[in-house]
């Protein structure tokens, strides 16, 4: 994606934070108005954080009920949001940091509070103090039957001017970005604990943040968090810059308190119901719904490989063996609102998340769960990376990484990209048969734009089945655009699924990116 030079300064200093920058020093104690009231100072840094993470992790883990928790259970989703914030109660909102900051108020969805400080210069700082009067109760006075210093449940980076918010950090270890159309989507996650696996997964929360300005880099906030769970610990610094996208650096160090199993380092979490390649598992009036719909993968080795996503039948994670990859994220490449139709939630323009790795990952795996789904009110996608040494308690994790919420891959590929997948019966009938798909994959890119129709006899479509017997694979120009088609047919054995690759190349080097896909029988 193209980056002007306001960008790329802006990232220049962001990269360097890590190591370079400090914090800005002279935050008020109090705003003047109408802000909030802080606690007193106490000394804080990064590694003041990582040292309580890991006390932490050597003490058996404790996780106290909330307090009034029968209230707080009352106010669902929609009471919830008949509580306002005070935008003149909003941390920095006229001065003092790089952004307005609001606060959410806890309900059913997230009854345990986390404290919230504000950072000051010399290594110091002070806990914003909850109070009721941060929030207008427009419809019911739940501020009487809840406790005075009941807490927050987490925060949102507005835009100047109070509005709208563009990050925001509400339940357990997740967090959002609105990304460039200002609209938010998938979620990232501090960890994922032993998504998939047989056992319960565990959903580590964070327990307290420490917000402050970034001196040199004006459009930066920094973030600091502290994560519990029962299985594992951990420290986060994150730097968050809002430009012409968005881009997140973090710092994170995890201590195990268990034997983990499986733990999914970056983790991202999205929504895939169905798309053109999977019309068959809803009935729904909209061509397509999800929030994501691919994950793309950049080897260590540089190759480039796309997957769109699945709404299995069951439960499916798949395993992108690797070593010291470049990077990989849950995309939203079709950005066409015709097909979509829900001029309601814009789902062309979700943003998409790249995971770019800061220093060498070692080995490991990429890997994608799909979860099946009959509705689109549910994530049901996870993408995250697994380091190939095991897990053991008292071990001590460090992972620097940046997220990119954008509109397509920061780093994109000289080759031609997937830009759709069609799916559907194979053979000629009546009748068809059952065991047989016909897939279809439209590339566009430099690559193919200007290939000629006639150039089909140079290029070769390369299909590699884990399984099954391939029948007629072709390719050529499709009529009217610059875009190139692969089809082919795949006779399968049985109802489960297979894995597929496939890719164009000419002169024995690769055209386009790798397509691999799981491809399932007719249900």
């Amino acid at each position: 994606m193209p980056t002007g030079p306001s960008r790329r300064a802006v990232l220049a200093n962001a990269c360097a934070l890590p190591v370079l920058a400090g914090l800005a020093g002279g935050i008020a104690h109090a705003q003047g108005g109408n802000g909030p009231r802080f606690g007193p100072p106490r000394p804080f840094g990064f590694e003041r954080l990582k040292a309580e993470a890991k006390r932490l992790a050597a003490a058996p883990y404790s996780d106290p009920p909330p307090r009034a928790a029968d209230v707080l259970e009352r106010i669902d989703f929609d009471d919830h949001g008949t509580i306002r914030f005070k935008e003149d109660h909003a941390l920095w909102a006229e001065q003092g940091g790089p952004y307005p900051v609001q606060f959410f108020h806890p309900g059913r969805w997230f009854k345990s509070p986390v404290k919230i400080h504000v950072v000051e210069g010399g290594g110091q700082a002070r806990e914003i103090l909850y109070s009721p009067e941060f929030f207008a109760f427009t419809k019911d006075r739940w501020d009487r039957l809840l406790p005075p210093d009941l807490g927050f449940a987490g925060f949102r980076v507005m835009s100047a001017g109070n509005k709208p918010d563009w990050l925001a950090f509400l339940g357990a270890a997740y967090f959002r970005a609105a990304g460039p159309f200002g609209q938010y989507g998938l979620s990232a996650r501090g960890i994922a604990i032993d998504c998939a696996m047989p056992t319960p997964e565990e959903f580590p929360r964070f327990t307290q943040f420490w917000l402050g300005p970034v001196a040199g880099v004006p459009k930066a906030i920094a973030i600091y968090a502290l994560m519990d769970g029962p299985s594992v610990t951990g420290a986060f610094r994150m730097v968050a810059v809002k430009d012409q996208t968005m881009v997140i650096d973090i710092d994170s160090a995890f201590y195990a308190r268990k034997d983990i199993a499986r733990m999914g380092v970056a983790p991202l979490t999205s929504m895939f119901w169905f798309g053109k390649h999977s019309r068959r598992r809803a009935d729904d009036w909209r061509p397509q719904v999800h929030d994501s719909e691919g994950l793309a993968i950049w080897t260590g080795g540089g190759e480039r490989i796309w997957r769109p996503l699945n709404n299995p039948y069951a439960v499916r994670t798949s395993s992108f063996l690797d070593n010291a990859p470049k990077g990989f994220g849950l995309l939203q490449r079709d950005r066409n609102f015709d097909n979509y139709q829900d001029d309601g939630v814009f789902h062309e323009k979700r943003p998409s998340v790249w995971v770019e790795p800061l220093g060498n990952w070692g080995e490991g795996a990429v890997q994608l769960v799909e979860i099946p789904t009959e509705e689109e009110y549910h994530d049901n996608i996870v993408a995250y990376w697994v380091p190939k040494p095991e897990v053991k308690a008292g071990s001590e994790w460090t992972y620097r990484y940046r997220l990119h919420w954008t509109a397509e891959e920061p780093y994109p590929p000289s080759a031609a990209q997937v830009v759709a997948t069609w799916n559907g019966l194979g053979g000629f009938g009546p009748p068809r048969p059952k065991n047989r798909r016909r897939i279809a994959i439209d590339f566009a890119g430099a690559s193919v734009a200007d290939l000629p129709e006639a150039a089909r006899t140079e290029i070769e479509l390369v299909v590699t089945p884990e399984r099954g017997r391939i029948i007629k694979p072709y390719s050529h120009r499709i009529v009217g655009t610059k875009r190139w088609r692969a089809v082919f047919e795949i006779e399968l054995a049985d109802r489960n699924p297979v894995d597929v690759r496939a890719y164009l190349r000419k002169d024995g080097k690769p055209l386009t990116e790798t397509w691999l896909w799981q491809v399932f029988a007719m249900e």
